[in-house]
């Protein structure tokens, strides 16, 4: 990331202290070396150029300039103006972003120029005015916290109430508002009728911020949210393991996008398909009532929340992954303030970590408001004959974990086992790999398992080849702490050796 450039201009004598400060603050508060850089002439050394064009130069190339004024106004030049006021009249040109701060409050010690100056700026700008060093770090940083905020880069509003900046109402699908409407006036018999404007929906469930489209409003109801940067990350990664534990390769692996709406369906369809499931008639006599290990009401409760309540900042997504023995579910972010991992077991006040995200999920039904969520979770495993949810905080991420059934359990051991019997890949080893694993019945280098392949990318080789070997269990690393050693070979497992002996090439 571009650090934004400040530029600092002042009396140097008169200021001396005062830019030192600056210049600490800015290099070491952790939110401002982040994104400011600050140029200080005094800081650079001597060049064969005129001071006042390197001024001016950096004027131009600073995104912020910072004006110290106090009682002098410098050395002049042959036209009466002085370096600091030629660098703010260079600001004011590039349009840059100005600051001005003011020492004291007596202006009858002030040169005459600088009043002046103070004058002419004040129509401008908004002027601040200091005593000490302290209250001018304390506006400073004041003021450089309001332009992040100004250029989106900070968020000090909830992030679904944020404007998504570039997003128009052409990204929002009609079809989608319809939809929307007439499930929420279906359940929950929403007051705005089926023929409701999307601005005029938006404007119902708060998702216009100065007229202008937030980031909840994109994750329901555009397109693809997911094309807009602050949402690349708005998305549910679902993976389906046979063993209890992550191997690659991965069995079934899907991302879903689009609309939290779709997502929430999307990930609650990959697990369902997964499980083992019960057929019974129908009270009708006609329908059947289909009964999953893990209770589907369970499972979507679960996904819903993640993607309801994570955490919108964070790079990481929603992760669902079910195992043999267990589904878990991911989300980046933590518990409010105030609420425990015990508290969830008990009664407890809905605190939602986006509300305008749960807002229309509540509408259509996706949610309740009510804080009873895990304890219908708690009640439907205990009939259904599993462990209760178990809930905990892994770093940044929340994790819930709902155990499946022994009978499942034992079904996707016995798979495990049955595919770990026909060792390699299903197609069995290409005549490359074959010769790989005779040569590695002897320890070998990857530059010799090239030669044999007739391949020149290393990189490309070990994850095409070696690797497929090695999650097969017929070849092994000789330092496997130490993949990348430069004296790590490759050997022939047990496994690779009774592989070789039953094609008949293991003499």
């Amino acid at each position: 990331m571009d650090k934004h450039k400040i530029f600092i201009s002042s009396v140097q004598k008169e200021f001396k202290e005062e830019r030192a400060a600056l210049r600490d603050f800015i290099t070491r508060d952790p939110l401002c070396r982040r994104y400011f850089d600050v140029f200080l002439f005094e800081d650079i050394p001597a060049r064969d150029r005129n001071p006042n064009s390197v001024y001016l130069e950096e004027v131009r190339n600073c995104d912020v300039y910072v004006c110290l004024l106090g009682n002098e106004y410098g050395a002049q030049d042959a036209q009466g103006i002085s370096s600091m006021e030629r660098e703010f009249l260079e600001a004011t040109k590039q349009g840059k972003t100005r600051l001005l701060f003011i020492k004291a409050d007596n202006d009858q010690d002030r040169h005459r120029k600088t009043v002046e100056l103070i004058k002419k700026a004040g129509g401008e700008m908004i002027r601040r005015r200091f005593s000490n060093v302290t209250e001018l770090v304390t506006q400073v940083y004041a003021a450089f916290v309001q332009y992040l905020e100004d250029e989106g880069i900070l968020q000090t509003v909830p992030f679904d109430a944020s404007v998504c900046r570039g997003a128009a109402f052409s990204d929002i699908d009609e079809t989608y508002v319809e939809n929307f409407l007439e499930t929420a006036r279906a359940e929950r018999k929403f007051p705005l009728p089926q023929s409701t404007s999307a601005k005029k929906l938006f404007t119902h469930l708060n998702l216009l911020t100065n007229d202008k489209i937030s980031n909840a409003a994109i994750l329901l109801f555009c397109r693809k949210p997911q094309k807009f940067r602050p949402l690349i990350c708005a998305e549910v990664k679902c993976m389906h393991f046979h063993t209890t534990e992550v191997r690659k390769p991965i069995p079934s692996y899907q991302i879903y996008k689009g609309t939290l709406f779709e997502q929430v369906d999307e990930a609650v369809d990959f697990v369902l398909g997964k499980l083992d499931r019960s057929v019974t008639p129908g009270k009708t006599g006609i329908a059947s009532d289909v009964a999953y290990e893990i209770p589907k009401m369970v499972i979507r409760e679960a996904i819903v929340n993640a993607i309801a309540h994570r955490d919108y900042t964070s790079n990481a997504g929603v992760q669902v992954m079910l195992f043999a023995d267990r589904l878990e579910v991911w989300n980046p972010g933590a518990l409010p303030a105030g609420m425990t991992m015990k508290s969830l077991r008990t009664a407890h006040s809905s605190v939602p970590h986006n509300p305008l995200i749960s807002e229309p999920l509540f509408w259509a039904r996706y949610i309740e408001r009510a804080g009873t969520g895990t304890l219908d979770m708690i009640a439907l495993c205990r009939q259904a004959g599993i462990p209760e949810p178990q809930f905990e905080q892994r770093g940044g991420q929340f994790v819930l974990t709902i155990r499946r059934k022994k009978a499942a359990r034992q079904r996707a051991r016995a798979q495990v086992e049955a595919q770990e019997a026909q060792v390699g890949p299903k197609s069995g080893p290409s005549r490359d790999q074959v010769k790989i694993l005779h040569k590695c019945k002897q320890e070998s280098k990857i530059s010799e398992l090239m030669k044999i392949a007739s391949r020149t990318n290393r990189t490309k080789f070990r994850d095409q080849v070696l690797t497929t070997l090695m999650e097969a269990g017929l070849l092994e690393m000789t330092f496997p702490d130490k993949p990348r050693s430069s004296k790590q070979k490759y050997r022939l497992t047990q496994r690779g050796a009774e592989y070789l002996k039953r094609q008949g090439k293991g003499k």
